[in-house]
């Protein structure tokens, strides 16, 4: 019985990951709305699941900043304002440009080229219009090219700041291929690292997250003029 009891806890373990991946990608889409609550038997019905494994991936989501729970009615997603995109941004950019530098300086050539076929994986999402891929793909590019400073904690902190700085209705302006010009960034990144040329790629750095800043900004503006219907799996 030990056994079966273990299995149906990891059976609902993996159905809570599965929900907070789904309702992640709905705020990506622009399908959650800021400031709009949802209960949790409206999402479970939507997809398709009960309310528990929603309740549970709700609180994971409160507790990454993304949604706030709402006494007797259900959860409200958190509003991002134009502080908060500016204050994100200049942290990511006090932390990550001196950080690039520092990589620059110390990562052997082997480390640099491991990161490629990820750089890559994040220009291909973007041509394919695949933002959940091209978020995966960028998400790992990033903190496996801080990891190789060295300093464990550093990455800790950019990766909290990344799950609280998503990028809402980024679906919106994938379908423009918007993404592209982020996405070749990455690769010019690379190359300025595997070159030693750790200035420029610092710059580098600093310009793409200049970027990444207007890329939240335009994709909370696209997503808020667009209906706030909700379709999750589909419907």
């Amino acid at each position: 019985m030990p056994h079966l009891e273990s299995r149906t806890i990891a059976v609902q373990s993996h159905l809570r990951d599965q929900v907070a991946d789904a309702l992640r990608a709905a705020l990506i889409a622009g399908e959650l709305r800021p400031g709009v609550i949802y209960s949790a038997p409206t999402l479970a019905a939507d997809l398709g699941v009960s309310a528990t494994p929603v309740r549970e991936a709700m609180l994971d989501l409160a507790r990454e900043g993304l949604v706030e729970a709402v006494r007797n009615k259900g959860f409200r997603v958190t509003e991002m304002t134009e502080r908060d995109l500016d204050e994100f941004t200049e942290i990511r950019t006090l932390i990550e440009v001196p950080t690039v530098g520092r990589v620059a300086a110390t990562a052997s050539a082997e480390q640099l080229e491991s990161l490629r076929p990820l750089a890559q994986q994040i220009v291909t999402a973007a041509q394919e219009h695949d933002v959940l891929k091209y978020l995966e793909a960028d998400h790992r590019f990033h903190l496996a090219l801080l990891a190789l400073a060295g300093n464990h904690h550093l990455v800790q902190v950019v990766a909290d700041l990344r799950k609280r700085s998503r990028l809402f209705g980024l679906g919106s302006l994938n379908e423009t291929g918007r993404l592209a010009a982020s996405a070749r960034e990455h690769i010019e990144l690379l190359d300025l690292l595997a070159a030693g040329r750790g200035q420029d790629a610092e710059n580098c750095m600093r310009r793409h997250l200049a970027h990444v800043r207007t890329l939240w900004a335009d994709g909370r503006a696209e997503a808020e003029r667009r209906e706030p219907a909700l379709r999750l799996g589909g419907r």
